[in-house]
């Protein structure tokens, strides 16, 4: 029974020292490899970095102002538009091979209205206390792309060919003249034209004429 007990307590003793001895061990070994992994991940931070810089804008600090005018337009209405378009090109040919395509989703922006600086005192006839005005035609003021919700859906690449840089830009600028032309064909000018109407008659009853006529 002696010999069993002290068989136990030397190998109780025995496991101790050996745990102890791994723990140590593997506390030298994280203590002299913490700063080869943190080395390492700044290492891969830095070729990242120099792989993915960051773009750096630098404006010129020279302005040139090439003009400055005066003016006088009446905005009446503005026109928010969606439209899809596709561009493409080789799709003549074997298109899996050497067509370019994308699927464009622009949104805009339309406004319109009159440019008051073309009125003229011919514009303009007061008779028996009725004021009549001929007002100039309505027109469009811009027609641009709300590039933050423009975007491109989709692009099929032939594997052949490689994507064409300019394809999205003459997307883009056919679809501001898209644009445009569904606000014009929708009726914006004529809408623009009747709100600049109601607007200015409200402000020349407030400078004391009752009466206003609008004339072409």
């Amino acid at each position: 029974m002696k010999k069993t007990w002290w068989i136990w307590i030397l190998l109780v003793i025995n496991l101790i020292v050996l745990v102890g001895g791994f723990l140590l061990v593997r506390g030298m070994l994280t203590a002299t490899l913490q700063p080869i992994s943190d080395a390492s991940s700044r290492i891969s931070t830095q070729v990242s970095d120099i792989l993915n810089p960051t773009p750096t804008i630098l404006p010129d600090p020279v302005t040139i102002i090439n003009q400055v005018r005066p003016l006088a337009r009446l905005e009446t209405i503005q026109y928010s538009v969606e439209k899809i378009i596709t561009a493409e090109e080789g799709q003549e040919l074997i298109a899996e091979l050497f067509g370019d395509r994308l699927l464009l989703v622009a949104h805009g922006t339309v406004i319109a209205g009159v440019d008051l600086s073309k009125l003229t005192a011919e514009s303009l006839e007061f008779r028996d206390g009725i004021l009549a005005v001929r007002l100039p035609t309505a027109e469009i003021f811009s027609a641009s792309l709300d590039n933050d919700k423009t975007y491109v859906y989709d692009r099929d690449t032939g594997l052949l060919r490689k994507a064409d840089r300019d394809l999205e830009t003459l997307a883009r600028q056919a679809a501001e003249a898209e644009i445009m032309q569904a606000a014009i064909d929708d009726g914006i000018l004529d809408q623009a034209a009747i709100n600049a109407q109601v607007f200015l008659e409200r402000l020349l009853n407030d400078l004391g004429y009752s009466q206003v006529v609008f004339i072409q």
